[in-house]
């Protein structure tokens, strides 16, 4: 059950990397005009439309984290405290806090996307940009070091 829960909760992961690197490439880089490169199409998305697709992933990829968090201290959190990977193991620290951020961040940048104009748009989504590359390597890389199941 929980490989399973860990595989939904990659694939969230992976839709949420996709809309808001989209939304944070459009907004910090945006085209002046229509582009026919592909780096020209991709940073032309409609920014203001990824907000709630990010807000709803990031929620549910979180809530599938906590859920599977138990398996992680017990499995796999213990082995890299005995093959002292404490990089891994502060990482992954890390990565929850961060979590929790971008979480409480969610209002404040789902509310910048439906102002006209919000002036927080760059750096709330750029932020929130960092906190999900962050987490989503992380989770490969400490998932990739000892998976569940091992």
């Amino acid at each position: 059950m929980t490989t399973a829960l860990l595989i939904a909760h990659g694939l969230l992961a992976v839709a949420l990397l996709g809309a808001i690197t989209h939304q944070a490439a459009s907004v910090l880089w945006p085209v002046a005009k229509p582009a026919g490169s592909i780096v020209g199409r991709f940073r032309a998305v409609a920014a203001p439309g990824y907000a709630n697709t990010v807000v709803i992933l990031y929620v549910l990829t979180a809530i599938l984290g906590a859920v599977i968090y138990a398996e992680y201290r017990i499995s796999v959190r213990i082995v890299l405290e005995e093959l002292k990977l404490n990089a891994a193991n502060v990482s992954f620290e890390l990565k929850e806090h961060l979590a929790a951020i971008g979480l409480g961040m969610l209002p404040a940048y789902w509310w910048s996307w439906r102002q006209p104009g919000g002036s927080l748009r760059a750096p709330l989504t750029a932020i929130l940009a960092f906190v999900v590359w962050w987490n989503f390597l992380t989770g490969h890389v400490v998932n990739n070091i000892r998976g569940f199941g091992s």
